[in-house]
């Protein structure tokens, strides 16, 4: 089988640049006469069926000259392979916007891909088929509007989530979620998030896909206003919920920013990771060629029950001072690898620290035989000297201690330590449901269980002071959230049950993550700042193509796509969508095309001409 489709390819390719004619009607429309070709002419075509053909288009009249012998003049129908005034196929089109946008291959990636298939492409050719295809799908979507909102009609409505992600400032992606699906709705490049820019297109979205049955939104003042007024101008009687994981990062922030901030400032003030990353560098040079002898020596140190706590000789015991060091600075290692709040780095170097200089000083009350060994310890016990200080580091730590504690009671309380699916994503409306339903109102009687237990445990004067800030810090932002923190069980219409609204953004972060990492892996770039800004807002529509109940709305099958391609310019709906205006607000990184203009070299020669024209002032 496979020796047949390889000598079928064979041969299609071996057909390269031959003249096909395609058979039509000799008769006239009109009487039903004979015709005469009256004009031949030929194109060039690139499909992935037929590989690069030359086609002989012919223009055919009535021999009889009938009335009606101009409307029966017709040309060689390819309306179903090619775009208008286009030598690419439908086909070839879908093919390299799936694999740019879905598989996210590179240029040169696709371009050998199409070429194993017989279609020769450059790759300034494939980025602006790439573009096609996206024009082509972000106009499919508006088409199929109406049988998209009717799929989310029939689910009971869907919620809303809101976000926008960017690099540097620039690039500025506005997402509009429908989170029970999963699916993009809208995306738009922004200048800015501002309320202003934000909320016409959550019109736009209702207007197009109806009004969702719930908002979910993070805790940004531009978000919070724009949702806010967008359910206002509706008229909407629906929650708008704020992420439960950006409150409690919120808060968790303000809690401990300072304290940590001034914590990290002291270790870097005694130069403790740099000294330890110089001596642990330095102890391995000395052990040069024999490391590996000598970690094996130290697991059997290790392995070692000594009830003496000495420290062993040799390259043995350099290798021991070594690791202890470098113990030290594995401290990232104890955190949950969520990034700060949730993980307090500096707290964790401090307690490893602490450990290290205990142990040292078991280590050295019997000082080790081998000078070098005991110069060693005794340099690292130098290092980690100023950390057992009451002032600055003791002090610090305890009041970050206790306000980690008060973070961790509200971590408790709202149960995102360990996130349960039927928490954090949407369910059906079943009996799990319902028991996901009890569990959110568990968390909210944790969360009124805590706010009476914090007023009650606040001290109202005395030295306690910082406890009483760290106390009123959770309570001010449970008092100015705590009406949006609820209020995600949606009753559905027709009396089909209930439905929950995720409590977390945390789908449409996945996504955003998703989508940096692709484009990372195709560009082989860490930085997207440029990549971000270049990359066309349809490209988040394009990962909507990965979900099969979306592709069945859309075209019944990827398949099917060329075909529905074609009948976009059949209907003359392949435009872009110009219903919201591009915005003229200026922020803190101009938009692409602003900049390339006020940084051509005429722009500034017009403003230097003009002013050395100036007259000078009398």
């Amino acid at each position: 089988m496979r020796q047949l489709c390889d000598d079928s390819t064979g041969r299609l390719r071996g057909t390269r640049g031959v003249l096909v004619s395609i058979p039509q009607s000799e008769t006239c429309a009109a009487c039903g006469g004979g015709t005469h070709v009256q004009k031949t002419r030929v194109r060039g075509g690139v499909t992935l069926a037929h590989g690069r053909v030359r086609i002989g288009m012919r223009e055919r009249r009535c021999i009889a000259t009938c009335p009606g012998s101009k409307a029966a003049r017709r040309t060689t129908d390819l309306s179903a392979l090619f775009p208008p005034r286009a030598t690419f196929g439908y086909d070839v089109v879908v093919r390299v916007g799936l694999e740019r946008f879905v598989h996210y291959r590179q240029r040169h990636e696709i371009r050998t891909a199409l070429a194993a298939e017989g279609v020769e492409i450059s790759e300034g050719q494939v980025s602006l088929l790439g573009r096609q295809f996206l024009v082509y799908l972000e106009a499919l979507h508006r088409a199929r509007a109406p049988e998209l909102r009717a799929a989310l009609a029939a689910d009971g409505g869907w919620p809303m989530h809101i976000d926008a992600t960017g690099e540097d400032g620039r690039g500025t992606l506005l997402v509009v979620y429908a989170g029970w699906r999963g699916w993009v709705l809208g995306a738009w490049k922004v200048p800015t998030e501002r309320a202003d820019v934000i909320t016409p297109r959550l019109r736009h979205t209702a207007d197009r896909f109806g009004p969702p049955c719930a908002v979910m939104r993070d805790l940004g003042r531009a978000v919070t206003e724009a949702a806010a007024a967008f359910v206002a101008d509706r008229k909407l009687a629906i929650p708008i919920l704020a992420c439960h994981m950006h409150f409690l990062r919120d808060v968790g922030k303000d809690l401990m920013r300072k304290g940590h901030d001034e914590l990290r400032g002291r270790f870097r003030h005694f130069k403790v990771l740099p000294k330890l990353r110089a001596l642990a560098r330095g102890l391995g040079r000395k052990v040069g060629m024999e490391l590996p002898q000598a970690r094996v020596g130290v697991e059997q140190w290790l392995s070692n029950d000594d009830p003496r706590h000495r420290l062993p000789d040799g390259t043995q015991g350099i290798a021991a001072v070594r690791a202890l060091a470098q113990w030290v600075l594995d401290f990232p290692h104890d955190g949950l690898d969520q990034g700060f709040p949730f993980d307090v780095p500096m707290l964790d170097l401090y307690d490893r620290s602490m450990a290290v200089l205990a142990a040292l000083d078991a280590f050295l009350r019997t000082a080790p035989s081998d000078a070098k060994v005991r110069s060693a310890a005794e340099r690292l016990h130098g290092i980690l000297r100023p950390i057992d200080c009451e002032v600055p580091f003791e002090q610090l730590v305890r009041g970050l201690r206790e306000r980690h504690a008060l973070f961790r009671e509200l971590r408790d309380a709202l149960r995102l330590g360990v996130k349960p699916a039927h928490l954090t994503r949407p369910t059906r409306p079943t009996a799990t449901t319902k028991e996901a339903c009890v569990d959110i109102e568990n968390v909210r009687d944790a969360i009124n269980t805590l706010t009476t237990s914090l007023r009650k445990r606040r001290p109202a004067r005395g030295p306690a002071q910082d406890t009483r800030r760290g106390i009123d810090i959770v309570l001010k932002h449970l008092d100015r959230h705590g009406h949006s923190l609820w209020g995600h069980a949606i009753r559905l219409p027709d009396d089909r049950g209930t439905r929950l609204v995720a409590r977390t953004n945390n789908d449409l972060e996945r996504f955003f993550r998703g989508l940096k990492q692709d484009e990372r892996r195709r560009s082989g770039r860490r930085i997207l700042t440029n990549d971000l800004e270049t990359l066309p807002p349809a490209a988040a529509l394009a990962r909507n193509l990965t979900h099969p109940d979306y592709v069945e709305i859309l075209c019944g099958a990827l398949t099917a796509l060329p075909a529905a391609f074609a009948d976009l310019d059949a209907r003359g709906l392949a435009t872009v969508d110009d219903r919201v205006p591009d915005d003229d607000i200026v922020s803190r990184s101009l938009p692409l095309p602003d900049r390339e203009l006020v940084r051509t070299n005429e722009m500034a020669a017009r403003i230097y001409n003009a002013a050395d024209s100036r007259a000078p002032r009398r």
